[in-house]
């Protein structure tokens, strides 16, 4: 029953019993309502539980560059310089001429950095 029906109910009944039952009848209406609107309630708060959104990132300035991708190109490219250095002088001896296995690891470090470099720009 809703709540337009308890309220024609209960006025039906106060014009039946007369005003010697006012208390009562108001009581009982006041009763109807208060576990109406603790219904309701209840079905907001836990029939409609939602989680919180996600925080938003906040977008840069167009025309700007943010830190991340300055650090992470000056980093990967002043490791590869320093993988580039191991690679092509190991050892305390004076520079000798540089063999095929050292340029192939050279120019695979370099592809690699530039691999990392390009997927994080397309995904931003």
């Amino acid at each position: 029953m809703g709540i337009k029906e308890e309220v024609q109910a209960s006025a039906a009944a106060h014009r039946d019993l007369g005003s010697g039952y006012d208390g009562a009848v108001a009581e009982g209406l006041v009763e109807r309502i208060g576990a109406e609107i603790d219904r309701r309630v209840d079905a907001r708060l836990f029939g409609h539980v939602q989680a919180p959104p996600p925080p938003r990132r906040r977008a840069p300035a167009p025309g700007r560059i943010g830190v991340a991708p300055v650090f992470l190109a000056l980093g990967s490219m002043g490791m590869a310089i320093g993988g580039t250095v191991a690679v092509l002088h190991p050892g305390d001896g004076p520079p000798t001429y540089i063999t095929f296995g050292q340029g192939v690891l050279v120019a695979l470090i370099w592809i690699v950095v530039g691999a990392v470099n390009i997927a994080y720009a397309r995904r931003n």
